[in-house]
């Protein structure tokens, strides 16, 4: 495959450094990093309302602008996380705890500019393994057949299920719930119309970019409209930005290893579906702390600390790609919106993009290589501006999203029944977040799960009356049954031992 990379080098090249691509690529930077900024947007928001407008792309423009804003969303979120200790986006946690005491020191400048270098080069490392790793997993993807992606969609969606929420109950029926949005529609088999209840425009199922920026985009806006009404009229106030953009050489060197291993941290943890960029961005700021010479600093504003938790967030972005692209398998909720603005493009994640496609692969995954070197410039230079639009009252911002997300929405097919489609799943993602459902569950459920009941019937038939020897036949379905078995009960183990550890700092505290 590595073969076919090099000697497509002139196309790839072409199909990445035009006027289209490289627009894309930078429009995505700026905008990802506006998103990011707004406390409480996300990336998968920003990528969901913008698969709409990438209907007039190519593919390499379009699906490397959807990859930009997610990693560029996930670095914007530094800013407000610095200077008005808010995180933007859920993986900037991690640096609020050391960027705002830096603010309140007359440093802010200086933490963002650590933050903006450190998620550039932890998002470039993760670009790197995608490109190198992504290949051999696809190799293992073309020996796939009905049986395999049966189990491998039963693999996703007992991980986002299980992962994606606190309540192991609560995950599964978000789960459920998308499964059985997933069945509406004409059945492929029988070609019987299923719970379209004699509505014609049911009869090709739900149009999933509507339903992801309904679930994603309106919950958001409502949210943040009840806050608005919460917080009166005392918003909090914006930390200077004054002084140098980076530390001292000296400092800044000292630095380098703890964002090179939190970005190698950070894309492992990617690569596991479920875990995101908040689990990746705490795990690469604990490791830091206990390697560091002077953990007490950690938390009172600590440069080591932020570079760490920001290298390790973007990080995983490619990480969470990885998967994506090689077995159909988001490794998180944004890279599941991700799969579907893929989808939409005509390609089906697997070995064949590795094949068939891989001029049109490799283009994107250079393409997010070089989207991460030009946040990193970017964001140095703009890290100062930026922040302005933490200044931006809900009252203009929520109306502004609304239209964006109507206007999305009936542009995928030009049918008001779409829009009407996104508020059904604006309200029902709204209520879902109120009862702490995860939408990302519910999104997973409706795009794996056609390819799990399509893998399971094939598989039935093919078996001719023997499934289970079928499936015993095959060592990749047993090696996925055992993935599957163990993450149904990781929430069980991995709650096991936070009780184990609570009990053991209760008797040290006793004594």
């Amino acid at each position: 495959m590595f073969q076919t990379l090099i000697e497509s080098l002139p196309e790839i090249a072409s199909n990445i450094f035009n006027l289209q691509t490289m627009l894309a690529i930078t429009l995505g930077v700026i905008g990802g990093m506006v998103i990011g900024a707004l406390p409480g947007l996300s990336a998968t928001m920003g990528i969901a309302l913008m698969i709409p407008f990438t209907y007039a792309m190519d593919k390499v423009a379009a699906m490397a602008m959807l990859m930009t804003i997610y990693t560029s969303a996930i670095a914007g979120g530094s800013i407000s996380a610095i200077l008005i200790h808010t995180p933007g986006t859920p993986s900037s946690a991690a640096t609020a705890l050391d960027g705002y005491p830096l603010t309140q020191r007359g440093r802010g400048l200086e933490a963002l500019g650590t933050a903006m270098l450190s998620s550039c080069l932890g998002g470039f490392l993760s670009s790197v393994a995608l490109l190198f790793i992504s290949p051999f997993l696809a190799e293992v993807a073309l020996k796939f057949g009905s049986a395999e992606n049966f189990f491998l969609g039963l693999f996703g969606l007992s991980i986002i299920a299980s992962l994606a929420s606190k309540s192991l109950s609560k995950g599964l029926i978000a789960g459920f719930a998308g499964l059985l949005f997933g069945t509406i529609g004409i059945d492929n088999n029988s070609s019987f119309p299923r719970f379209c209840f004699g509505i014609q425009d049911l009869f090709s199922g739900i149009p999933s970019v509507p339903a992801l920026i309904g679930l994603f985009s309106i919950p958001q806006v409502m949210t943040q409209i009840e806050k608005a009404r919460n917080a009166g009229k005392n918003p909090e106030k914006i930390g200077e930005v004054k002084g140098r953009v980076l530390p001292p050489w000296k400092e800044l060197r000292k630095l380098l290893p703890t964002i090179g291993i939190s970005g190698v941290l950070g894309t492992l943890v990617g690569i596991l579906p479920g875990a995101g960029g908040d689990i990746g961005s705490w795990v690469g700021y604990n490791t830091a702390k206990n390697r560091s010479k002077h953990p007490e600093e950690f938390g009172n504003g600590s440069l080591e600390g932020i570079a760490a938790s920001e290298s390790a967030n973007n990080a995983v972005t490619g990480g969470a790609v990885i998967p994506m692209l090689t077995l159909g398998i988001p490794g998180s909720a944004a890279a599941s919106v991700l799969m579907g603005g893929l989808m939409i493009k005509g390609m089906v994640p697997g070995g064949a993009l590795f094949t068939k496609e891989a001029t049109t692969t490799f283009a994107i995954i250079l393409g997010f290589m070089l989207a991460n070197i030009l946040m990193g410039i970017i964001g140095l230079v703009i890290s100062r501006y930026v922040v302005k639009v933490t200044k931006v009252p809900a009252g203009v911002l929520c109306p502004i999203i609304v239209v964006l997300s109507a206007v999305g929405s009936y542009a995928t097919s030009g049918n008001m029944y779409n829009v009407y489609v996104m508020i059904v799943f604006g309200l029902i993602g709204y209520f879902m977040r109120k009862a702490d459902y995860p939408s990302s569950a519910t999104v997973l459920g409706l795009i794996l799960g056609k390819m799990t009941e399509t893998g399971l019937r094939q598989s039935i038939t093919m078996s001719r009356g023997n499934l289970l020897g079928y499936f015993a036949a095959r060592p990749i379905c047993i090696a996925l049954v055992a993935l599957v078995i163990f993450s149904m009960f990781y929430p069980f183990i991995s709650a096991s031992l936070k009780a184990k550890k609570a009990a053991k700092k209760a008797k040290k505290k006793e004594n």
